[in-house]
């Protein structure tokens, strides 16, 4: 999920484009406007925690663009292109290495597993909304 900050930023298109030139095909994407009731069941995990309001706040403080990304190890390599979570500790090459100075306005969100990756999807798309087209790219990446 690209966050308020990517869209406000105008930076939507160049970090699709950094997903896409790495060889992840992209089967669902759109722009939402999150209310806080899908923000606090996106977070769940992190209820009780000092900064779940704010990351709350955040997420419906604009729209975000969602997206369902698919490739072998879809989540291992989605999360190192993404960098770590604090962008103190992302490397420079990474989308929050070379885009994120905030951890409480970071601009990316990446599911941490498999599992967490299934769940997210279901929050945030019907079925019908995911397209899983023949990519005539398959193996040159």
């Amino acid at each position: 999920m690209l966050k308020p900050g990517v869209v406000n930023r105008r930076l939507v298109g160049e970090i699709l484009s950094r997903l896409e030139k790495k060889g992840l095909k992209i089967i669902g994407l759109k722009m939402v406007h999150p209310s806080k009731e899908l923000a606090e069941t996106h977070y769940a995990e992190h209820k009780g925690k000092p900064f779940f309001d704010d990351l709350v706040d955040y997420l419906v403080s604009g729209p975000v663009v969602a997206l369902v990304l698919q490739a072998e190890d879809c989540v291992v390599l989605t999360r190192k292109l993404v960098g770590k979570t604090k962008p103190v500790d992302a490397e420079p090459g990474t989308i929050r290495g070379d885009y994120c100075s905030h951890t409480a306005r970071n601009i990316i969100h990446a599911s941490d597993s498999d599992e967490s990756a299934e769940r997210e999807i279901k929050l945030w798309f019907k079925d019908e909304e995911i397209f899983d087209w023949h990519d005539c790219c398959t193996g040159w990446y």
